[in-house]
């Protein structure tokens, strides 16, 4: 364990007048939410030592996953912050299963736990924050990978994945679960099934069943959770699948699936660049559509309606039995429709590119090229399941831009900057997004005042791979300040980052 303390940084802190040093908690005041700077770092291990964190403002503990030998959750005591201390982690290696998330709710811990058997139904452990004293523990769906607490604190809610096994022998049904906190934590678990009916409509939107063998209860795959401020709804992404799912929390039930289309590279607002071997990082227009595949999702509002903010990862389904993978430069193009076939199959073109063999092609000809992930974030009306904003190649310009040298061309073939993390914190009354790139390393904010517009703010460097970005609002931050936690997978580093007073 060590705790890094930017030298630079600390100096102007001593001398600035806006001390984030303070160890008592100031009045509440303006922020610049363009100025989030590195306040202090924990190094929890190597990779996979820093996933998902939650903070519990009231013990002043941050709690991060920690699958990097044992599975464990990490304690960070901030009760001196800036000084951070790490005390005796929750060992889960006798639970049976690795953890994959972490919520925290008025004092109480919720751990979403994997079975041993990964196809097995998961379970969700309560304890208390402060004690760590076990409150319950409930059985939800297979593969529980992202928890949330509503935000009146009622509800616990589980987007189960219920992955298939590498030789796609057993895959569980993808479900999402409300456990009812108040009700003894009893648990209402949800499929799909009442949707297989609607495929054909589904489908011509977007979405993608395709699993070999699987119905579509078991093709589906619920990644991530947001939920409505009055908390009741609820929105999780299918990430597989492309599509969004709405959730009524009171009632229990699914209300139907919005799926999410393509992105057209053709644009040239949605240049990228495909390549990993064409010796530059060059964004140009391509003749490929793209699936949007979000990973993580936000909500919040703006003008008095409800928004969600989506970071469109892109992800394949690799498997030791089934890999949707192909390259470009292998497949059989239709010379109708890709006159210059040859040139576009060259490595420096689109020969590199990997697209997605379930999609596009009759008999083994191509006529449509389906990538993989939007390579930026999108924000839908959570009304009407609108898209009203794409942010097109505009976040790997600003990566490219940085002067970081932080776009990682050997990417170009994938996913690009692969954005995976995002959620959404008030700051002066204004809701700022945070958007993490896993392979980037980066944080890009935006001003979301205006859903159909952001405005970017700012873009940093984080540790390697970032995959949980936590907000921590001033009033339940150590100090009294706004406060943005980075745990990064891929070093195992949690940063702190805070912003200056205007």
């Amino acid at each position: 364990m060590r705790i890094k303390w930017p030298i630079a940084l600390a100096l102007v802190a001593l001398l600035a007048n806006a001390c984030i040093n303070d160890h008592e908690r100031p009045g509440l005041s303006q922020e610049n939410p363009a100025t989030f700077r590195e306040i202090a770092s924990m190094d929890l291990g190597g990779e996979a030592s820093a996933e998902i964190a939650a903070y519990d403002p009231i013990s002043k503990r941050l709690f991060v996953v920690n699958n990097e030998a044992t599975p464990k959750v990490d304690i960070l005591d901030l009760t001196a912050y800036p000084t951070v201390t790490k005390l005796t982690p929750i060992d889960l290696s006798s639970m049976g299963g690795v953890a994959n998330s972490v919520a925290v709710f008025g004092g109480k811990l919720a751990i979403a736990l994997e079975a041993t058997n990964k196809q097995a139904n998961g379970s969700i452990i309560v304890v208390d924050a402060s004690t760590l004293a076990l409150i319950k523990q409930v059985t939800v769906g297979a593969l529980p990978d992202m928890i949330t607490f509503s935000p009146d604190g009622k509800y616990i809610v589980t987007a189960n994945e219920g992955e298939p096994n590498p030789a796609y022998t057993s895959d569980p049904v993808g479900s999402i679960s409300i456990i009812n906190v108040a009700d003894n934590y009893s648990v209402k678990t949800l499929t799909f099934d009442a949707f297989a009916g609607s495929l054909s409509t589904l489908a011509a939107g977007g979405f993608r069943v395709y699993g070999p063998g699987a119905s579509f209860a078991q093709d589906i795959e619920p990644e991530y959770v947001a939920i409505s401020s009055n908390s009741k709804k609820a929105w999780v992404t299918l990430q597989e699948n492309n599509g969004i799912a709405e959730v009524n929390l009171e009632a229990g039930t699914i209300l139907g699936i919005n799926p999410l289309g393509t992105k057209d590279i053709s644009l040239a607002n949605n240049a990228m660049d495909p390549s990993d071997q064409d010796s530059k990082i060059s964004l140009a227009t391509w003749p490929v559509k793209s699936f949007f595949l979000p990973d993580a999702i936000s909500y919040f509002s703006a003008g008095g309606n409800g928004y969600l903010i989506t970071a469109n990862e892109g992800d394949a389904r690799e498997y030791t039995a089934f890999d949707e993978q192909v390259r470009v430069g292998s497949l059989t193009l239709d010379g109708t429709v890709f006159p210059t076939a040859a040139d576009l199959k060259l490595p420096a073109n689109l020969g590199r590119l990997r697209i997605t063999k379930t999609a596009g092609n009759s008999g083994g000809v191509y006529n449509t090229l389906y990538g993989f992930g939007g390579r930026g974030f999108s924000i839908y009306n959570a009304a009407t399941g609108a898209r009203v904003y794409d942010s097109g190649k505009s976040l790997e310009e600003q990566v490219i831009a940085s002067g970081l040298n932080l776009y990682d061309d050997s990417r170009s073939d994938d996913k690009g900057v692969e954005p995976e993390g995002v959620t959404v914190g008030t700051i002066n009354g204004k809701p700022i997004g945070f958007v993490g790139m896993e392979r980037a390393d980066a944080i890009a904010i935006y001003d979301l005042s205006n859903p159909t517009a952001p405005q970017f703010l700012q873009l940093f460097k984080t540790g390697d791979a970032p995959e949980g970005v936590l907000f921590v609002s001033p009033e339940n931050s150590p100090n009294g300040r706004s406060m943005l936690v980075v745990s990064s997978e891929g070093d195992g580093t949690v940063k702190i980052y805070q912003p200056d007073k205007w």
